[in-house]
């Protein structure tokens, strides 16, 4: 499928990628009913906080949303997508990765960019409810990632679930930390860091066999974090490894579902690799479209209704 041609044209302070990604995480208010949580438990005692919103409308339609790194279900971006889905006929569910709930999580690892198999126990929990006979997947950056590679990765996807989007997707994860260690990108790898050290020092002190002091001292920059944490908490050899394994770029080609793939040309967050514009153009049944605006999940537009919850509603509705 050719590329989507995008009519996207924001107002003129949102052409600037840096003020839309801004405003849209930390200014953006977005007015909704408190959801429903369920906590699941895992198989290695570990637990997952699931969020659920719900259609007014009889329905049999489920849209799982993943948020980004270091996010949650709380955020604007999730929120504004679960009022609109809601009003239009979609059942929603709002995934928390471990430790991401408000609660730090028990095990000594908590998620990254491609753990699929507890996106895999929560789509399990879902089935056996036996409610929904349609289910789609919505992720946000590394949540986008995260679906991408779950759904080319595996031989078999249950056949209830439809469609997925991907927004603001880092396709190549190495390519996107490069990008997020440049001078432009400083405040946001800033806060990362900030929030991911955080939780780390409390690793520290419940797991000091698995992570000193001294190695989170020693954690000045996400590749850091990476190479010290992620990659001994879930058994890569390097960070780079980690990178190579879980990007979805090498996945995509295997997916078989329609999938609808946001990424905006000034996202300061993505390299050129994070553009499948070649995969694209080869596949029937990946709709890429990359705006010239929109920043990181910066998609402003009319009466509080981003442009990437319109195209979603779209896409899942055809």
């Amino acid at each position: 499928m050719p590329k989507v041609t995008s009519p996207y044209r924001p107002p003129t302070l949102f052409k600037n990628g840096h003020f839309s990604t801004i405003y849209s995480a930390k200014f953006r208010l977005v007015d909704i009913a408190q959801p429903e949580r369920e906590r699941i438990l895992l198989p290695d005692g570990d637990f997952i906080d699931l969020d659920w919103s719900y259609t007014e409308k009889e329905s049999d339609k489920l849209v799982v949303l993943l948020h980004g790194l270091e996010g949650n279900t709380s955020r604007p971006y999730i929120k504004g997508m679960k009022k609109h889905l809601t009003r239009q006929g979609f059942h929603t569910l709002g995934m928390n990765y471990r430790g991401c709930s408000g609660e730090p999580n028990t095990m000594f690892h908590s998620y990254n960019a491609g753990t699929t198999d507890d996106l895999d126990m929560v789509l399990q929990h879902i089935l056996e409810k036996d409610r929904f006979k349609e289910i789609y997947l919505a992720g946000f950056s590394l949540g986008g990632n995260l679906l991408l590679k779950y759904l080319g990765e595996r031989a078999f996807i249950a056949p209830q679930i439809k469609k997925a989007v991907a927004i603001s997707t880092p396709f190549s994860l190495s390519a996107s930390v490069e990008e997020l260690h440049k001078f432009k990108n400083k405040l946001y790898s800033t806060v990362f860091l900030k929030d991911l050290k955080k939780k780390i020092q409390q690793k520290a002190q419940h797991f000091p066999e698995m992570l000193s002091r001294q190695e989170v001292k020693n954690i000045k920059t996400l590749l850091d974090f990476d190479m010290i944490y992620t990659a001994k908490a879930f058994g890569y050899e390097s960070a780079y490894d980690y990178y190579e394994q879980c990007s979805s770029l090498g996945f995509l080609p295997n997916i078989q579902i329609p999938v609808y793939i946001l990424n905006a040309r000034n996202d300061s967050f993505l390299s050129e690799k994070c553009y499948p514009e070649d995969i694209a153009s080869s596949r029937s049944n990946i709709f890429l479209e990359v705006p010239k605006y929109g920043g990181h999940v910066g998609f402003y537009d009319t009466d509080n209704f981003y442009y990437n919850e319109r195209r979603t509603l779209d896409f899942l509705s055809r």
